[in-house]
């Protein structure tokens, strides 16, 4: 298509279809308040408030002084995938090799890359609703049908077997699972992944298995589908450094997954991103295989703040709130308002200043809800939940 002279260069129309992630659209907006010179608790966003650890950052200088400035191969630095495969098989318990490895600049791409060697056009693809929004946003951008299973409240946030089972069709190629869940914080229990497992071996179902939280989780151990029986050729593990390690600005994430399909993903990278850069991945060796101490402490201090604000919010008049067993969100019931969820959020920034995301950034299935991130100081906290108090207060 050619654009109109002077109207600029008009877009694709693929692009009518690629959505957006509206927890940076909230941070922009309350920037902007911060630059009016008001006092913003921010709520909205998915990061935690630490530093790099100091070992890790050390090991990222060090790689810069050695020269780790060049490209690397595509799938990674082999002495990085090596460390990954060794940390996978130890804390997941499932034997890979660093052929099954593939890092990226950031865990974002694992998805792109599944959806796109594996999805064709009018495949179906079911995936979590409330959830991550990227993952409607990829399909529908493939011309895929997206199929939302509802994570219901009464079920703790947690998919049902039986209505998966209904969902599926002859025409799905993917199922996305998220565990621990953004934004609800939920868990799928073993019984839940073993129920999916049996479905999806039985149907040659590929998962797309989101574990980005697998260490924000505060009770039990992290199981991972690939466990379980016929699982290890169609799981694709979805990990990375940002949560775990608090390395957001680092963009380093990295997919686990049969060789074959890793060497596809591979040629996806040589065709995007070339390579990750080659200091970064030193770094995640460091990351990996170094000293823990200081994720098992954030870990602690997130579950203080959980109890802490779920405590807080259930004082709220009009407002319930779950104890989420995961990562480091909750998602709090305001039905009562009576009020669209997105249009709670917009008041409580622009007329209380405290920056929280309305549930339908994550899907129909959100709507009377609010997703709060306590990735925030016990004190913001406080102020942030005595904001949102006052601020509904006043709807």
């Amino acid at each position: 298509m050619v654009a109109a002279r002077g109207k600029g260069l008009a877009s694709a129309e693929r692009m009518s279809r690629l959505g957006t992630e509206s927890a940076f659209e909230v941070l922009a907006a309350a920037r902007a308040l911060e630059a009016k010179g008001h006092k913003v608790i921010h709520l909205e966003i998915g990061e935690p408030d630490f530093d790099t650890p100091a070992n890790i950052v050390e090991a990222g200088i060090r790689a810069l002084k050695e020269g780790w400035t060049h490209y690397g191969p595509s799938a990674g630095l082999p002495e990085a995938r090596a460390a990954i495969a060794a940390d996978i098989s130890k804390r997941r318990g499932i034997q890979v090799s660093p052929d099954h490895v593939v890092i990226t600049p950031g865990a974002k791409p694992i998805m792109f890359y599944t959806v796109f060697a594996l999805v064709d056009e009018g495949d179906e693809v079911i995936y979590p609703d409330p959830g991550f929004p990227i993952y409607e946003s990829l399909i529908k951008f493939v011309n895929a049908r997206p199929v939302p299973i509802k994570l219901r409240e009464e079920n703790q946030f947690r998919l049902d077997v039986e209505e998966l089972a209904g969902l599926v069709t002859d025409r799905t190629r993917l199922l996305i699972i998220n565990s621990p869940h953004n934004p609800t914080g939920s868990v799928l229990t073993e019984r839940d992944l073993a129920a999916i497992a049996e479905l999806c071996a039985e149907r040659g179902i590929a998962v797309l298995a989101d574990e980005i939280y697998n260490r924000i989780l505060y009770d039990g151990k992290h199981r991972s589908i690939w466990t379980y029986p016929g699982m290890d050729k169609l799981t694709i593990i979805l990990d990375g450094l940002s949560k775990t390690y608090a390395m957001t600005g680092w963009r380093l994430g990295y997919g686990v997954m049969d060789p074959d399909l890793a060497v596809r993903v591979s040629r996806l990278m040589t065709n995007s991103n070339s390579c990750t850069a080659s200091f970064a991945q030193r770094a995640l060796i460091e990351a990996v295989s170094g000293d823990q101490s200081a994720v098992d402490k954030m870990v602690a201090t997130f579950r203080t703040r959980r109890d802490l604000v779920v405590d807080l919010l259930n004082d709220v008049e009009g407002v319930t709130c779950q104890l989420p067993p995961g990562a480091f969100y909750v998602f709090p019931n305001v039905k009562s308002y009576k009020r669209p969820a997105k249009a709670i959020g917009e008041h409580l920034l622009q007329k209380h200043y405290v920056a929280t995301l309305g549930g339908t950034a994550f899907g129909a299935g959100g709507e009377g809800y609010l997703r709060l991130s306590y990735a925030a100081s016990e004190a913001a906290l406080r102020e942030g939940v005595s904001r949102l108090a006052a601020g509904l207060a006043t709807l």
